[in-house]
């Protein structure tokens, strides 16, 4: 298993209930697909340094977790596709 930190930035018009709400969404699809949950950081709304899709602000979390690599590619899709998630990103912290 491979660590990884998932970095996603939700709507800023979304009431923090909500992106939590989501945030406990995706890591409980990760569970279900095999994954170890290590650490669960919400950072709360924050400005941009620049503007993304005419927007200067969005909720910003990351979850950092344990799991196999195919593990990753539905929940990828999906936030993606997702009109709440502005933009996000797996990375490998070593």
């Amino acid at each position: 298993m491979r660590t990884y930190e998932l970095m996603t930035i939700f709507r800023p018009e979304m009431a923090e209930a909500d992106v939590r709400r989501e945030v406990q969404r995706v890591s409980d699809a990760l569970t279900e697909r095999g994954a170890e949950m290590k650490k669960d950081d919400f950072w709360g709304k924050r400005r941009f340094a620049y503007e993304i899709n005419h927007l200067t602000e969005g909720f910003y979390s990351v979850l950092q977790f344990e799991a196999e690599p195919e593990a990753i590619v539905d929940i990828d899709r999906a936030l993606s596709l997702s009109d709440q998630v502005v933009r996000h990103k797996f990375m490998r912290p070593e």
